[in-house]
């Protein structure tokens, strides 16, 4: 029967033989009764497990035949992980939950779990959670709850207040077959025909999401959704103890009076859960994910994450040396190992329920190490010929744990075999009669549709947010701001630099924002290694203002996670070259939030990030990288350079402005090099500082998203430049040159390299008719490339010119000066434009 591929056809006749094979047992047991005499199930929680993990096994052979005639666009399953309904049972399901895309029974489990507390059933006994108060210790009998060799205790810590733990740990699934599923069984088709009505994505993408369900959309499997689990964990703890405290705007920060806290969508005692597979232990994010977890458990800190690794023993076709996951899973530092059966339903429940239960007591991190079979291949296009034997297919068919879970019923009385393979049946016409219901739903029609909840825009929201903050500095909350302030609020410091203006802004930030954080490398007892967020520790505390740990991946994933769990995170990325090893968190995770579950999840967060070149003495291409390309390419990714004091205070308002009112990812490129600059033309004349506007001023000087600033020279009827960062000031200092030659110039600060300000762009370059672009990133992928795209795409027809760096990396020293625009080469390249 077994072919030397395991087909849909393979399983289903396999499971069909195994069922007819299975010999009754002698007497019938009550549904009501354990399942086996110490088990921690009942029978018809068995039964509803299988009828779980028979959904989920429909919906796999569903999707290949939905392929079979190109009507479905997806079809990796997850036949040989349908275990996993055991590990949502012994959740609850308001347990956050992140999941890789192999989890169809976990899912459906978790749909039964949502709907059984919304209308509860009456069962007989209640799903358990083992020992709640204490450690667990091994059970007696014949099919211990622990296995002393399972769990690992990373070490002793201070335990941190007890959870309430009068609550069982899952929630019990109604029985009655098929119809606790239907709903989430139509979920997952639609998400494979690509349904514009699929409820998580609309048909962007087959995720496994659902707000009602606290299951979050992860839209990799190759754990990047892991940082942001730990980010998630960090936050609920966090949130938990400050409403323990009574004190939402976090500890010591007795000055906040702003907008009112965002509350964590999940109950204070709730754990999030991610699952990953066994591939996915070696990459560098769940590395980063693992290490922050067990450094914050190191220091006491709390992190209530269960990690869940699903172990097939393959990454598509890569096979995980034996041994190797346990190993590794087993010497994460303060990370508490268990490890259980996938293919026992028993033993799977009651070691996850024993998981979730130290980590719900302890609030602290653990993985469970779940070992698993993959039948049917990676994916409908995966040839297991040519990497797997038929010897070792067979075997894993051996280990199906449908059947298994079947067999368990069958041994223990409480069903029959060909009772098991009606209820088989009758689930798969359901499946079969809803796939061809959702044949017929419509599509995503247009590019719109598409980018509809990629990234709103609500100007007129941000802007009267931006006008709500500065009622309240300068009314109710005007005395808590001079508090914060030691008396002497900004405004009234006299002319600032770029960093000091950043500085104050960051602090009317916290005080409007009582869910906001700042936090990174360096940020919180140092001030940053420039010295802009000095100060901020001591007015606002050290849960509010934090230094994490050396990882730029962690350092994104702590705020994608946080601002998933209801606050306004800020992190900072220590200097732009450091940023590229972690941009997959922007890119995969933080950007693609909104558009696979059109809104119904976020992630705002302003990520502060120094960078661009022009540093005197110092640094070479790590600490000067003008490489922003990969910022510009992420969709829907609001990218802010302010080069002046005057605008950094009004553009990192709005940024956090956007962010609560549309969740908007932000990054705020801040120029090291303008950070402590005070002059432009000469030495002494003060004329790159600026005085801090009174909150009273903040609406008239209100910098929307996407809005350029022009300074006109002269006549300013000659001649546009068109620059940001760096190149505003040597712009300036150009066309003051110029202006003494009768030039006339506009220098056209774009102040937001995402989205341009295309508007701006094409009415300032029309009025002189000659455009010149100073971009100090590369040539190739630099700014500039896309500026001049608008003009084309604008039908501009006047002369253009680019000056731009070199593409290089920054060397070190005054070999930097060949490489980067400077005020001589953009006063040359403007003289040859207006030479022609």
């Amino acid at each position: 029967m077994l072919s030397d591929v395991t087909t849909p056809q393979d399983l289903d006749d396999r499971f069909r033989e195994t069922l007819a094979a299975l010999p009754a047992a002698q007497r019938r047991r009550d549904p009501a009764d354990p399942v086996t005499d110490d088990a921690p199930l009942t029978g018809a929680q068995v039964l509803d497990l299988f009828d779980a993990q028979v959904a989920s096994r429909q919906l796999d052979l569903a999707g290949r035949w939905l392929r079979s005639f190109g009507e479905g666009f997806y079809t990796i399953g997850s036949a040989g992980h349908e275990g996993n309904a055991a590990v949502a049972a012994a959740l609850r399901p308001t347990d956050p939950a992140l999941l890789h895309y192999r989890s169809g029974a976990f899912y459906c489990q978790r749909a039964a779990q949502a709907a059984a507390e919304a209308t509860p059933a009456d069962h007989t006994q209640p799903a358990a959670d083992p020992q709640p108060a204490t450690d667990p210790q091994p059970a007696t009998g014949t099919q211990p709850a622990v296995d002393p060799q399972r769990a690992v205790d990373p070490g002793p810590a201070a335990e941190p207040e007890a959870a309430d733990q009068s609550e069982p740990s899952g929630t019990e699934p109604p029985t009655g077959g098929f119809a606790a599923y239907a709903e989430a069984a139509r979920d997952v088709l639609r998400g494979m025909v690509a349904s514009s009505q699929e409820p998580i994505a609309g048909g962007r993408h087959k995720v496994f999401g659902r707000a009602d369900l606290a299951i979050v959309p992860t839209t990799s499997t190759i754990a990047s959704h892991l940082p942001r689990a730990v980010g998630m964990g960090l936050a609920v703890e966090r949130l938990r103890r400050l409403d323990s405290a009574g004190r939402r705007t976090g500890a010591g920060a007795r000055v906040g009076s702003g907008a009112g806290a965002a509350h964590a969508p999940w109950p204070p005692d709730a754990i999030v859960v991610c699952s990953f597979g066994d591939a996915s232990v070696n990459h560098a994010s769940a590395t980063a994910a693992f290490n922050t977890a067990g450094w914050y458990d190191h220091g006491k800190l709390r992190i209530p994450v269960l990690f869940v690794c699903e172990d097939n023993g393959l990454g598509i076709s890569v096979r995980s040396p034996e041994g190797w996951v346990e190993a590794t899973l087993r010497a994460k530092p303060g990370i508490r190992y268990f490890s259980a059966d996938g293919a026992d339903p028993v033993q799977t429940y009651a070691v996850a329920a024993e998981a979730a239960a130290w980590v719900r007591r302890t609030r602290r991190p653990a993985v469970l190490h779940l070992r698993t079979v993959r039948l049917m291949g990676h994916a409908g296009a995966d040839a297991e010929s040519a990497y797997r034997s038929p010897a070792e297919l067979a075997e894993d068919l051996d280990r199906d744990p449908v059947a298994a879970t079947a067999r368990l019923l069958v041994d223990a009385g409480v069903a029959t075999g060909e009772e098991l393979l009606a209820r088989y049946d009758e689930t798969g016409w359901q499946v079969r009669r809803l796939a061809e219901e959702v044949l017929g739903e419509p599509k995503l029609a247009s590019a719109a549709d598409v980018v509809s909840a990629l990234a709103p825009r609500r100007p007129v929201r941000v802007a009267r947010a931006v006008a709500d903050a500065a009622a309240r500095a300068s009314g109710p909350g005007a005395g808590a701001r001079a508090e914060a302030f030691g008396g002497k609020p900004p405004e009234l410091s006299g002319p600032m630099t770029l960093a000091q203006s950043i500085n104050a802004a960051l602090a009317d930030g916290m005080l409007d924002h009582p869910q906001m954080a700042i936090f990174g490398e360096d940020v919180a007892a140092k001030g940053g290694v420039y010295g802009v967020t000095k100060g901020l520790r001591d007015r606002f505390g050290a849960a509010r203002v934090f230094d994490t740990l050396l990882d730029e991946t962690s350092v994104l994933g702590l705020g994608l996670g946080a601002g998933l769990a209801g606050m306004l995170p800020v992190p900072e990325i220590q200097y732009l070259a450091y940023l590229h090893n972690a941009e997959d968190q922007l890119r995969g995770e933080a950007a693609t939030m909104r558009f696979f579950s059109q809104g119904a999840f976020r992630n705002p967060m302003v990520v502060r990030v120094a960078g661009l070149a022009y540093q005197e003495g110092f640094g070479g291409h790590f600490h000067n990288d003008n490489s922003v390309a990969v910022l510009r390419d992420v969709p829907g990714l609001v990218v802010a350079v302010p080069a002046r004091p005057d605008d950094a205070a009004p553009m990192l308002r709005t940024c956090l402005a956007s962010a609560a009112v549309d969740g908007s990812v932000c990054v705020f490129l801040e120029p090291i090099a303008l950070y402590h600059t005070r002059d432009l033309y000469a030495d002494g004349d003060g004329e790159w500082l600026a005085g801090y506007p009174e909150p009273g001023a903040w609406v008239a000087g209100h910098v929307p998203i996407g809005r350029a600033r022009v300074y006109r020279v002269g006549s300013a009827d000659d001649l546009t430049i068109i620059t940001f960062g760096n190149g505003v000031r040597m712009s300036l200092r150009a066309a003051a040159v110029l202006a003494e030659e009768g030039v006339g110039t506009r220098v056209v600060d774009l102040r937001w390299l995402a989205p341009l300000p295309v508007a701006d762009i094409i009415r300032e370059s029309s009025a002189t008719g000659r455009v010149l672009v100073v971009d100090e990133t590369r040539r190739s992928g630099g700014v500039g490339e896309g500026v001049i795209a608008a003009l084309v795409d604008a039908g501009y027809v006047g002369a253009a010119r680019r000056v731009a760096a070199v593409d290089s990396f920054v060397p070190l020293g005054p070999a930097a000066r060949h490489v980067l625009v400077s005020a001589e080469a953009i006063t040359d390249g403007a003289r040859t434009l207006l030479a022609r």
